[in-house]
Formats: structure tokens, C-alpha cells, sequence
């Protein structure tokens, strides 16, 4: 038996990442523990740039600096249960010069059972913001669901940022 890490996959500009729930996932009543699907978004997150070819443990490595959850917003809209199949799926909504908005759902078939946005900013061992390298920027944009290059963005304050 090969141990391999699950993977997931891009349809279109959404990354799907599947996983199934277990007990370890579950609170007292049999559900999913609220925190957990942070858990879920999160190796979503991570596979999603995995696949899309950004390294980020190298780009650490050499000093250039991690993702940080600058911002998150969550509903939580039905609960998951043990044994269920779940899919998570990642679509970037904007890329900025320092950060990226990413909107997640989480399904179990055709139910949405939680949705997040989610504001990654990469910062430096100091802890301020860097610029991401110019192909990463460049691969988020593309995968942007409406994020342009050089374009004015709206975001969800209402104030107009580049």
C-alpha cells in the first residue's frame, strides 16, 4: 500500500479537493466540530497551490516569507456528519500585490454545508507584508474569478483598492 497524500484538482478555474469525514473530525453530538472545516479550507488551500505549481515551502526556505490568514469570514449552514463525502472548492476571487482572496465552499453533494472568504497576505519573517513573486501573482490572476491585471478592485468594504 502506497502512502500517498490525497490531491485534488482544478475544473476550470475552481480547485475540487475531496475528503471524507472521520471520527476524529466529530464533536460529542456527531457532528463536525466548527473549527475542523477550517481544517478542510485549509488543505484545500494548500493542495490548491501545490497543483497550481507554488511552492510555498521553498519560497519559505529561502527567506522570501509564508501566508498568513490576514482575514476569514465564515457561514456555517449545515452541519457534516461522520462518514460523509465532502468536496471543498477554491476559487480565487482577487490578486493583490501582497495578499490573495480566495472563496471556499465546502459540499456534500449538492448541499453547501459551509462558505468562507479567505484574505492569505504573504509576509516576511518580521512579520510585514511582502509582494508575491511575479509568477505567483501572475497564476492567481489567472485563476481569478475577477481580478484583472492592473485593474481597480472593489473590495468588500466598498473602498476602491489597486
Amino acid at each position: 500500500m502506497h502512502d500517498q497524500p490525497a490531491e485534488g484538482r482544478f475544473a476550470g478555474r475552481v480547485h475540487l479537493f475531496p475528503l471524507r469525514v472521520y471520527f476524529e473530525d466529530t464533536d460529542l453530538s456527531g457532528v463536525v466540530y466548527h473549527a475542523n472545516y477550517l481544517r478542510y479550507m485549509e488543505r484545500a488551500r494548500s493542495d490548491m497551490l501545490h497543483v497550481a505549481g507554488i511552492d510555498q515551502r521553498a519560497h519559505h526556505e529561502a527567506g522570501g516569507g509564508a501566508y498568513a490568514i490576514a482575514d476569514l469570514h465564515i457561514r456555517y449552514a449545515a452541519p457534516a456528519r461522520l462518514g460523509d463525502a465532502l468536496l471543498v472548492e477554491s476559487e480565487v476571487a482577487q490578486a493583490r500585490a501582497a495578499s490573495v482572496v480566495i472563496h471556499q465552499t465546502v459540499r456534500r453533494g449538492a448541499e453547501m454545508l459551509a462558505r468562507a472568504e479567505v484574505t492569505a497576505a504573504l509576509v516576511g519573517a518580521d512579520g510585514r507584508p511582502r509582494r508575491q513573486p511575479a509568477a505567483w501573482l501572475e497564476q492567481f490572476r489567472r485563476l481569478a474569478a475577477t481580478a484583472a491585471a492592473d485593474t481597480a478592485t472593489v473590495d468588500t468594504t466598498g473602498e476602491e483598492t489597486p
